[in-house]
């Protein structure tokens, strides 16, 4: 069995630095945004757009469908379902969400909320 040389242990520390340079830039160009918002959408389809704002914090938002109703509260750039009309409740157990591309999902309702980062698009403040 060969073993490593000088060059090689030098090439494998480059590799490696070059790697954690690599995840460290991607890391922050990807989660950082300014401003991010709420995407509620229900059977695949975006019915609103809330962009997070502190006068907004408390406020209760209802969603309700063909397929169920759900009750939203936001928070400090966060967000939860806090009431359900489906059978087992897994949306309002799972508690906030705040970070870029976390969901909140429930099947039976078929309602999906995330949330997601501006890029240069316009959003109102609030849509309802």
């Amino acid at each position: 069995m060969k073993k490593l040389t000088k060059g090689d242990k030098i090439l494998i520390v480059i590799i490696v630095i070059i790697s954690i340079v690599s995840l460290i830039f991607v890391n922050i160009s990807v989660f950082s945004y300014q401003e991010k918002f709420i995407s509620v959408q229900v059977n695949g389809k975006e019915i609103k757009k809330i962009i997070f704002d502190s006068s907004l914090i408390g406020e209760t938002v209802p969603i309700e469908t063909e397929y169920g109703y759900n009750l939203i509260e936001i928070g400090d750039e966060k967000v939860r379902v806090i009431e359900a009309d489906c059978p087992d409740q897994l949306d309002v157990k799972q508690g906030y969400i705040s970070n870029v591309g976390e969901v909140i999902v429930c099947l039976p309702n078929r309602l999906v909320i995330e949330i997601k980062g501006m890029d240069e698009v316009e959003i109102d403040r609030i849509s309802r």
